[in-house]
């Protein structure tokens, strides 16, 4: 695997580690670019596609995934739900539900959400899964926490299931990166 720069110039060295029948793999790019068979987006109990990866949701997937968002209308805290992916690369989207700002119970809220994602990629018969660092960005969910609550998560996750081959962290820089290596590297 080539090393990836982030645009801080510091290296993000794809890091992957094999649990169960699955890899885990950390790497440095645009999640909504990756060629897997769904990513996972942050999402709003509306199910409204705001900023940041939402706009590039909706550049790239074209119509058709607010349509489909349109239709289901609204999810709970914690929850999921599995959408097309339009025009992108992925097939799908996971649209997970996770805690904002300094909410009460933060990491059993991040617990939930991430769990949800999972179980939704594994009934729909995903195989390749990415998911960004959970709400680490407008929402403020503290890195160390998402990285330790996400990795713990897909770790016991993957123990029990069999579909999923390939969950991806992709970060989009630097800071994103040094925490989940960290968590990575002690698993």
């Amino acid at each position: 695997m080539a090393l990836q720069v982030a645009p801080t110039g510091m290296l993000c060295e794809p890091i992957e580690k094999k649990v169960g029948n699955a890899v885990v793999r950390l790497q440095h790019g645009d999640l909504t670019a990756l060629p897997v068979d769904a990513f996972v987006f942050y999402a709003r109990e509306d199910l409204q596609i705001g900023s940041g990866y939402g706009t590039a949701i909706q550049t790239r997937g074209g119509a058709s995934v607010k349509k489909e968002l349109d239709t289901i209308g609204r999810i709970k805290m914690g929850g999921a739900v599995i959408t097309g992916a339009g025009e992108m690369k992925a097939r799908h989207i996971v649209h997970a539900c996770g805690p904002k700002f300094q909410e009460p119970d933060i990491e059993k809220k991040l617990r939930q959400c991430v769990q949800s994602a999972l179980a939704v990629a594994d009934k729909a018969g995903i195989k390749t899964l990415a998911f960004p660092p959970m709400g680490t960005g407008f929402y403020g969910v503290p890195l160390d926490l998402c990285a330790n609550t996400m990795l713990d998560c897909i770790k016991s996750f993957l123990q029990t299931v069999e579909c999923l081959e390939e969950v991806i962290i992709c970060v989009i820089d630097y800071r994103d990166y040094v925490p989940f290596r960290k968590k990575m590297e002690s698993m």
